[in-house]
């Protein structure tokens, strides 16, 4: 990367951290831009999964996570009116380079934030960008009116992405009849390793530890035609959570009863980009993939985006890198996406006999073949983008 002298990264989330921090333990001089006054997340819990902890572990990072976040161990499948145990995952029988973790998001943000510095990445705050503009050198417009030049400019701001919308077009995402709550409680039953997804007609809700224990993450989600602006931002009655899961088990009801505060969001669907890239500008993470929340999979694909740019950006050539950068990523996400577009509609099985059958047959192969029941997520928990460029 010769001819790059100074990398700008819009977006100061997970996928921007990690990839200007990559870059800079590497020689580069990086800025972030940051639209917030402070760089920070709030009331929210993620799952990372092995392929994404091991880019953690490639940036040094994988200890100081560790630390501050609960190792998955099972994921348990229940019906949510009678707490009934359908079928489970063993998550034991993963290598033991491939753990699970539940984190904090402001956590992991954190510990980004300090090795990003740490690298000597400078952090530029309450930048709101108006434009960007590829070229050579491509161009930053910000809203406070100061306009800059970089070699390279990484767009990592997420759904509202400027740079999408330059190199794709304005595209209209559609509702997908689904809207989720969000909430942190106290962890009650004492849970200290797994993922309980509690399944119902149209509705389920996914709760795991979080900080070593101290609180359970909900994420409870609902079919409905009146829908909610996207963004987390929205505040909710807790009432009407606890309305929408009437009629679940004492554990379910025990569990929203804590709830105390909530935020509601309306979930659409987003095309994968056909464009990540142009001259001297690419796309990462969201911007160019939002992801449903049914694989757990946003955070660990900004991630892997993360690496691979900071891989393919390492030879002379910038366009050549941009190309394969985008060439490798699309498949592996429209896989991603499509795998969490599909999951949604086998927790909302309505009573029934196909429900009964569906529940049967992963109740059987969870107990009696657990490692297939785990190996058909070899695709996704099993790739290591770090090894695949060190194979290259």
């Amino acid at each position: 990367m010769e001819k790059v002298h100074h990398i700008s990264v819009v977006g100061g989330g997970i996928g921007g951290l990690a990839a200007a921090t990559a870059l800079a333990q590497h020689g580069a001089r990086v800025t972030v831009f940051e639209q917030a006054e402070v760089i920070r997340e709030v009331g929210a819990g993620i799952q990372i999964s092995p392929n994404g902890l091991c880019i953690l572990r490639a940036l040094g990072l994988e200890d100081a996570v560790t630390q501050c976040s609960s190792q998955g161990r099972r994921v348990s499948l229940r019906r949510a009116e009678s707490d009934f145990e359908v079928a489970h995952l063993d998550l034991t029988l993963l290598l033991k380079t491939q753990q699970y973790h539940f984190v904090h998001r402001a956590d992991l943000i954190e510990i980004l934030l300090q090795a990003a510095l740490s690298a000597g990445v400078d952090v530029k705050l309450n930048k709101k960008v108006r434009a960007i503009v590829p070229g050579g050198p491509a161009q930053i417009h910000f809203e406070d009116g100061q306009d800059i030049a970089s070699d390279f400019i990484i767009d990592a701001s997420g759904l509202r992405s400027r740079l999408r919308a330059t190199l794709n077009g304005q595209n209209e995402p559609f509702f997908t009849g689904q809207t989720a709550w969000r909430a942190l409680i106290p962890n009650i039953e004492g849970r200290v390793d797994d993922v309980q997804v509690h399944m119902a007609p149209r509705r389920h809700i996914v709760s795991y530890p979080l900080r070593s224990g101290e609180f359970i993450n909900l994420v409870a989600v609902q079919e409905r035609t009146a829908w909610h602006r996207e963004g987390w931002s929205q505040r909710d009655d807790p009432e009407n959570l606890r309305a929408a899961f009437e009629g679940g088990s004492s554990k379910v009801m025990a569990m929203l009863d804590h709830v105390e505060e909530v935020h509601l969001w309306g979930l659409f669907r987003h095309p994968v980009a056909e464009t990540w890239v142009a001259e001297s500008c690419a796309l990462l993470g969201d911007a160019a993939h939002p992801t449903l929340p049914f694989l757990a999979q946003g955070a660990n694909m900004a991630l892997e985006d993360a690496w691979a740019l900071f891989k393919s950006v390492q030879g002379d050539d910038l366009q050549s890198g941009l190309a394969h950068y985008q060439a490798l990523r699309q498949p592996r996400v429209r896989k991603v996406n499509a795998a969490a577009n599909s999951n949604a509609w086998r927790y909302h099985l309505p009573r029934g006999p196909v429900r009964l059958a569906a529940h049967f047959a992963l109740g059987i192969g969870s107990r009696v073949v657990p490692s297939v029941m785990l190996r058909q997520f070899d695709w996704l928990y099993g790739y290591d983008i770090t090894t695949l460029f060190d194979a290259n």
